[in-house]
């Protein structure tokens, strides 16, 4: 870190009330964030860090799809690039609905810091592996979700002066997630897709991307999964389930991160849990249409697990990242539960054409 970030960030702890705290690094994930817990006495606090130069700009709301491709991956993606206004709307957003983001204590977004709630270090993912019995987290988890599907969802989020557009997870976005895999799993694999093979490839996804644009109804997490999730069973009903790395929210369909929850690609999520997750949910909403709905969980699930399979491919042979690797089996375990669904019949003989089952691994 250069002196003059590390100088920024001394500045805005002493002129927030944090000068006197003392700072641990925490470890950090895929993204361009970093963080640190802040100590004082017995009291504790989340730092973060996203420098603003470092990342791609995001999507105007306005934007064409060719502004959109010259802008980079982000607009494209319609991802949040970091900012910090987007996870400081966005957690004032959660908080309003009863639910638990961390509380932002001071944030300064043009600088690219804030200063969080402490919600814990229960995750999900290290209970588990723990040995706490996941069937309570797990519900917990859809009845989080339960509460997000229910709440109107305004075109703008507003918290404490910052703003940040729910814009749609659209075409061009999910056309932008699936050929993720197109280009990086050549690089990653030794397959090749020739024009007879992407042109069969858009045929495929087209109108599932259209249903996934169609049916783009609720606020979506994006990232909702164990690593992102922790326990809190002080708390009441909804608000047990604390809430990470929210910002590159958009407004999706339903499905998309109940795909994101029980196709985890860093934990298995069994199959009975996976059933029992989706019946809890199909109960709570009984005007869905069950078969309809699942059909969409699966079209929309094969898209995601895609999706990670093209990032987890780039980040091994792009970013020089090789702890990715571990993740990509378990992936392709999902993605043949999804594939046997008879309406992804056709993307999955395109599998079988293009990437052989020995390329799965």
């Amino acid at each position: 870190m250069s002196s003059e970030r590390e100088a920024a960030k001394a500045a805005f702890l002493e002129a927030h009330g944090f000068g006197d705290v003392r700072r641990q690094p925490l470890g950090g994930d895929a993204s361009t964030r970093s963080y640190e817990r802040l100590h004082r006495g017995e009291q504790s606090y989340i730092f973060m860090d996203q420098p603003p130069s470092v990342e791609t700009a995001p999507c105007p709301p306005d934007a064409t799809a060719k502004e959109r491709a010259a802008l980079g991956y982000n607009a494209l993606a319609r991802l949040a690039a970091g900012r910090v206004d987007a996870f400081v709307a966005c957690a004032g957003w959660l908080n309003a609905q009863g639910l638990s983001a961390p509380k932002v204590l001071a944030a300064a977004p043009a600088a690219g810091l804030a200063v969080l709630e402490d919600l814990g270090d229960d995750l999900y993912a290290r209970l588990i592996e723990a040995g706490t019995d996941e069937a309570p987290l797990y519900d917990g988890a859809i009845d989080g979700l339960l509460a997000i599907h229910a709440a109107p969802t305004p075109k703008v989020l507003s918290y404490d002066g910052s703003t940040w557009p729910l814009l749609t997870y659209d075409d061009l976005a999910l056309k932008t997630a699936h050929d993720i895999f197109i280009e990086w799993q050549p690089k990653f694999r030794d397959v090749a897709f020739d024009a007879a093979a992407l042109s069969e490839w858009e045929t495929i996804w087209a109108p599932i991307r259209a249903k996934g644009e169609a049916d783009a109804t609720v606020f979506c997490h994006r990232d909702y999964h164990a690593e992102n999730l922790i326990w809190l069973p002080e708390r009441q009903g909804p608000a047990r389930v604390g809430m990470l790395d929210f910002q590159d929210a958009v407004l999706a369909h339903p499905a998309w991160d109940l795909s994101m929850l029980l196709h985890d690609a860093r934990r298995t999520v069994s199959p009975e849990r996976e059933a029992a997750c989706l019946d809890r949910y199909l109960k709570a909403r009984p005007e869905l249409d069950r078969t309809a709905f699942l059909a969409d969980y699966h079209a929309l699930g094969a898209l995601n697990i895609i999706r990670i399979l093209g990032i987890f491919a780039r980040l091994v042979t792009r970013d020089g990242k090789p702890r990715y690797a571990d993740f990509i089996p378990r992936l392709w375990v999902y993605l043949d539960v999804c594939f046997a669904d008879p309406a992804l019949a056709d993307l999955k003989a395109w599998f079988d054409r293009y990437v052989p089952v020995e390329m799965r691994r």
